[in-house]
């Protein structure tokens, strides 16, 4: 079975497709009630945010286009101290698509929103034009044959090459609302404070060099990293560490989010190259194609400021977590001055100074 117009058309086509793909994984009372909008219990303080995801190829090493939709949308609210509570989700399918990879790209949303204690309460599903097919070519004909005492027989015709099938393609556009507790307090990109510790969860790297390595067809064990990051704020908070800022290192890498937070507090911002966690495949994919860790996309890491006096612990209690059992302390904030090369800079292994700036141009399209 593959999606076709009818199943946007809002009648019988559609309402089978969502009881056969949608409603069984995404089962709760919310969603139950099939209403054009979902109520839900409120808070004082609720966090939204919505993303969208167009990620060539759909499934990847370590996961696919749903795991990464449900996972990135938690962690934006979750770095903003909110806890998730619920998300809701819109598909744009395109003609031809197999309904058995719809199912898989559900089953692995409806799994990651388990993980993280999420549920998924409203949605939407539109159909468009699949990718066009690619004709065959047309075949050339074969020479006449030559009249004479004894003819010259013609050249036999060639076949044109067959035509390819067009398969459709999957985007998806999530919402995802979350409740901040009262005493979570965080101060913000613009919060920095001269000798503040900068903490980062884990590799870097992972997810663009797996999302790469499909596109190439290059064969290695490099998984993405694509996975919730809400056990990392919950347990910094709940120890009473003073977090002046969290973000989930995404498109632009390491380097573009330290250069946001820098210029937004006005200070400088230094790490040590060697304090810097890549997996030992990564670096060498890195190293293959050129590539630079701090500026390839993730999509299950994060740094957090806080408190200098609270490093320590703070890196103790990531690391016991599974998310967060590669983490760092990477470097430290400073105060501006003449000697500084740049907002960001990186302490080299033989003791140099690198400027760090925001990525320029395009990283790896379509990566999330």
């Amino acid at each position: 079975m593959i999606i076709k117009t009818a199943h946007g058309a809002g009648g019988h086509a559609t309402a089978e497709l969502i009881e056969r793909v949608f409603a069984a994984r995404f089962d709760n009372p919310i969603l139950a009630r099939m209403e054009d909008a979902a109520v839900v219990p409120g808070s004082s303080r609720i966090a939204i945010t919505t993303d969208s995801f167009v990620v060539t190829p759909l499934f990847f090493p370590g996961g696919n286009i749903g795991k990464l939709a449900v996972c990135g949308t938690i962690n934006d609210l979750a770095m903003s101290g909110a806890i998730p509570k619920y998300l809701t989700c819109g598909f744009i399918l395109e003609e031809g698509l197999p309904v058995e990879t719809l199912e898989k790209v559900v089953e692995s949303m409806a799994a990651a929103a388990r993980e993280a204690g999420v549920q998924i309460i409203a949605g939407d599903t539109k159909v468009i034009e699949g990718k066009t097919s690619v004709e065959g070519t047309k075949g050339v004909e074969g020479t006449k044959g030559v009249e004479g005492t004894k003819g010259v027989e013609g050249t036999k015709g060639v076949e044109g090459a067959k035509g390819v099938e067009g398969t459709g393609g999957l985007y998806i556009n999530t919402t995802g609302v979350g409740f901040v507790p009262e005493e979570r307090e965080i101060a913000g990109p613009g919060g920095l404070v001269p000798g503040d510790a900068i903490l980062l969860s884990g590799n870097l790297g992972d997810h663009h060099a797996a999302i790469l390595s499909a596109r190439m067809g290059i064969s290695n064990e490099i998984q993405s990293d694509a996975q919730p990051l809400i056990g990392i704020p919950d347990a910094l908070f709940a120890a009473g560490i003073r977090v002046r800022a969290m973000r989930d290192v995404t498109r632009g890498g390491l380097a573009t989010v330290l250069d946001e937070f820098a210029r937004a507090s006005g200070v400088v911002i230094e790490i040590r190259e060697k304090d810097i966690p890549v997996d030992p495949a990564v670096r060498a994919f890195c190293g293959i194609l050129g590539l630079d860790p701090l500026y390839m996309a993730n999509e299950g890491k994060m740094i957090a400021v806080v408190a200098a006096e609270q490093a320590e612990e703070a890196l103790e209690i990531l690391r016991q977590l599974p998310c967060g059992r590669d983490g760092a302390i990477i470097g430290h904030v400073h105060e501006t001055g003449e000697d500084k090369i740049a907002r960001v800079a990186l302490r080299t292994g033989i003791g140099g100074l690198r400027a760090l700036r925001a990525l320029s141009g395009e990283g790896l399209p379509r990566i999330c």
